[in-house]
């Protein structure tokens, strides 16, 4: 055996060693009863209030589930800031990534009828659907994209999502975008890739995927609340509108249609129906005395495929299943998964499922620690009978730490311009089409002594352009932070006219810059 074979397998038998040393270190804890849990709610409804009276939120919902039952469902705070309406267990809220789990039940639910398999080609589902290269197209499965191992970059897609574009053509578009890694060889946690996983999974069944998550899961589970569609959670009278920071306060700014990632992040739903759902994931399939899904098919989503490092704040060793995190911590094996739309919401699922119980948070505000925070608590509170830390403001810190500085770095960077900065071309040097294969086209105009840009399908987004330096304009897309700048360069041609423009925003990975089109 060489050096090198020697030492991967040594590092793998101490990663197995260290799993079992803390699955040893838990077992005691393993075993809860249902009169554990019900002890721990009373100050679990503590700390919730608490970090409602704190303003670390403006409205949360919470259920508990234990075996087939659900034992805790209540609501707090306000669905939105300044009204008197409140949050209880049948308030609807965006889950926005929390929907991949659930995601991950209804390809379950399709696997276990054997309509299609994780190992599916999506070539074989979806022929129209193109990687960048020809042979993860030809390879590409279901498992692949609902572990984030395909090669495609994870932000890819939520840059033409921005600008406007539906589902479909942001998935026909992604065959543009250069892969950030080998073929299973990197984890990138990518939206629109575990979409296409879904939406290629529900096609042998000739339904839409709303149509199927319906029929698969939210029907036979009770979940009259819980929908796929941006225009289901409208009608719903009983909704949390979404929340940021700003000046200090939260206020409910935008609202976000996350239809075209429905599957990685469109779902909205209530605790109620929630609880539902953790009762069948803890139950192996099992609900209500029946088995909808084959154990065997949701048991693959829990497998720890692909490691993700460590939890930032608790430490334990951190895996991606498929539509899952997988983690071992102090409390042993949790299967669980954050969502967050950074224009207001914060979700967290969190089962401990040798003990049988786990715990859905629903929040209208981003960023807080506050789901994380009372998932921590809570099961320090089953297992321990007290809370070891303050795990609501270490998880604050930490998305204060994730969020605060990309934003702060950006607006020092084009805090005024440099030393020596010269004036603009006049403005029709600059005015005209652009257009390329990924953004499609765009317009800049002349408008009332100023420059616009106008970019995604039929002119969906129009910025206004700041100047900044000769060739360099500023616009402001970002809803959430509406000072953040972006960049707008300008290549100058032979004739003294842009004949190109790169558009920071679309440019992540080289995709960014339009030619002028002639007239």
């Amino acid at each position: 055996m060489s050096r090198s074979r020697s030492s991967r397998g040594f590092k793998f038998a101490c990663l197995l060693l260290g799993f079992a040393v803390i699955e040893a270190r838990a077992a005691a804890a393993q075993t809860v009863t249902q009169a554990q849990i019900e002890l721990a709610l009373p100050k679990l409804e503590a700390l919730a209030r608490q970090v409602i009276d704190a303003g670390l939120v403006p409205g949360l919902a919470i259920a508990v589930a234990f075996e087939d039952r659900t034992l805790f469902l209540k609501g707090f705070g306000r669905r939105e800031v300044g009204k008197p309406d409140l949050v209880d267990a049948e308030t609807v809220f965006q889950i926005a990534s929390l929907s991949k789990p659930i995601s991950a039940t209804v390809v379950a639910a399709l696997v276990s009828e054997g309509v299609v398999g994780w190992d599916s080609r999506v070539s074989d589902l979806d022929p129209g659907f193109q990687l960048h290269d020809a042979y993860p197209t030809s390879q590409v499965t279901v498992r692949d994209l609902f572990n984030h191992r395909s090669g495609l970059p994870g932000i890819a897609g939520n840059d033409l999502e921005d600008i406007g574009y539906a589902q479909a053509e942001i998935l026909h578009r992604l065959r543009l975008v250069p892969p950030s890694s080998s073929f299973r060889a990197g984890y990138s946690y990518s939206n629109f890739g575990l979409t296409e996983g879904a939406v290629a999974a529900a096609k042998p069944t000739g339904k839409p995927w709303d149509i199927v998550a319906r029929e698969k899961l939210f029907g036979p589970l009770g979940m009259a609340s819980t929908s796929t569609t941006h225009a289901d959670f409208l009608t719903r009278t009983n909704r949390a509108a979404l929340h940021v920071r700003a000046a200090g306060a939260w206020v409910a700014r935008v609202q976000r249609n996350p239809d075209p990632q429905a599957p990685a992040g469109g779902i909205s739903a209530n605790a109620r129906d929630l609880a539902q759902w953790l009762q069948l994931e803890i139950g192996n399939g099992r609900f209500d005395g029946k088995q909808l899904i084959a154990a065997s098919a949701l048991d693959d989503t829990h497998v720890p495929l692909t490691s993700r490092g460590t939890n930032p704040v608790s430490g334990g060793a951190s895996f991606y299943g498929l539509g899952w995190n997988v983690e071992f911590g102090r409390h042993g094996l949790t299967w669980g998964h954050a969502g967050a739309f950074s224009v207001g919401a914060q979700t967290l699922v969190s089962i401990h499922p040798k003990p049988r119980f786990g715990i859905v948070l629903l929040t209208n505000a981003f960023p807080s620690g506050v789901p994380e925070g009372l998932a921590d608590s809570f099961a320090d509170l089953v297992f321990d009978g007290t809370v070891g830390r303050d795990w609501v403001k270490d998880w604050g810190d930490v998305y204060t730490a994730m969020f605060g500085p990309a934003i702060a770095e950006a607006k020092a960077t084009y805090a005024q311009p440099p030393a020596g900065a010269t004036a603009s071309l006049t403005l029709a040097s600059y005015s005209g089409r652009y257009a390329n294969a990924f953004v499609g086209q765009a317009i800049v105009a002349e408008v009332n002594g100023g420059l616009t840009l106008t970019i995604g399908p039929d002119g969906a987004r129009t910025y206004p352009l700041r100047h900044f330096d000769r060739d360099l304009f500023l616009a402001f897309p970002d809803a959430e932070a509406p000072n953040r700048p972006s960049a707008i360069r300008f290549t100058i041609g032979s004739d003294g006219n842009a004949s190109a423009m790169t558009v920071e925003a679309m440019n992540a990975y080289g995709l960014g810059t339009l030619d002028r089109q002639k007239e």
